[in-house]
């Protein structure tokens, strides 16, 4: 089995605006769609929330929009043992980068459009708390919708 920080760092310089990058918990579906690539990480969820956010804010040519299920929003100890700490390890993994909540079914639906041409790399960890995936859409680190949208006129 590769490791998926080696498979990660190879692809990194490959992708760009439009590919994504998510890292889920362990009930997270193994998709079948030849632009998915999914890779098992054996570490924590956190470190590799961690470890994806750095590589990412490495890179020259791609920066995230990271988006974070919306159910998030209602979740809370009670209902999964274990919420508290993970929250408090993603902000901290995220290093205080914005999020956008956003109902996990929608999510599901733009990585199934977005895999029909661009790759989607899936990060599936051992954690075991529902709605817990974090997906990292990837776009242009060097351009902005501003200048595009400039040249269009």
């Amino acid at each position: 089995m590769e490791n998926w920080k080696t498979v990660l760092k190879e692809k990194l310089p490959l992708l760009g605006h439009r590919n994504w990058v998510v890292v889920t918990d362990m009930a997270y579906p193994l998709q079948t769609k030849p632009g998915i690539t999914t890779l098992f990480a054996a570490e924590p969820f956190q470190d590799v929330v961690s470890c994806v956010n750095g590589l990412i804010a490495e890179a020259p040519h791609v920066f995230a929009h990271v988006y974070l299920d919306g159910e998030q929003q209602a979740m809370s100890e009670q209902l999964a043992t274990g919420w508290d700490a993970y929250r408090e390890g993603l902000a901290h993994a995220l290093n205080q980068k914005d999020v956008t909540f956003v109902p996990h079914e929608e999510l599901i639906r733009r990585l199934d459009e977005v895999s029909q041409l661009y790759q989607v790399i899936i990060i599936k960890t051992n954690l075991t708390i529902p709605y817990s995936s974090a997906f990292f859409e990837l776009d242009c680190a060097y351009w902005d919708a501003d200048r595009e949208k400039t040249i269009r006129q």
